[in-house]
């Protein structure tokens, strides 16, 4: 369970991450990299930061390029950060594929339309309203017995 701390210490990194990887990809032209999620150990020594990288066929390239240039990184969050925290987090960066999760489940789902979906509907709805019908009958004769 995460405490009060990390979970502030996650926002301000996952805010200031952002802000760099913006100032950054600006100069590239048609990259998008968004922080997801960031994940921070509780001795505050370690912060596992989950990228999302548009367009996906550069997720990998521009991944690599982010972890060569980590330390980079890892200067300019320490500047911001320089008046909330003593100690800057070591940095680690992975690729957040839970969009590509959400789409994959989203397109089998799609792929497989449930058959004759309105017989089963009316088959419910009968069986339903027998049990009611039941339930009924069943009342009324507890009913009379008292």
């Amino acid at each position: 369970m995460e405490g009060k701390r990390q979970a502030k210490i996650s926002r301000l990194i996952q805010k200031e991450l952002s802000e760099i990887f913006r100032r950054q990809t600006a100069a590239l032209g048609g990259v998008l990299v968004s922080v997801s999620a960031v994940r921070v150990s509780p001795d505050l020594s370690i912060a596992k930061a989950y990228l999302s990288i548009f367009p996906p066929q550069k997720s990998i390239e521009i991944l690599e390029n982010i972890k060569k240039q980590q330390k980079t990184v890892r200067y300019e969050l320490a500047a911001a950060v320089k008046d909330t925290l003593r100690k800057c987090p070591e940095l680690a960066f992975y690729l957040d594929d839970s969009l590509d999760y959400v789409e994959n489940i989203d397109r089998l789902l799609a792929s497989d339309p449930v058959k004759g979906s309105a017989d089963d509907e009316k088959e419910l709805r009968e069986e339903t309203e027998g049990n009611d019908r039941r339930a009924d009958k069943d009342s009324e004769v507890r009913g009379n017995s008292k």
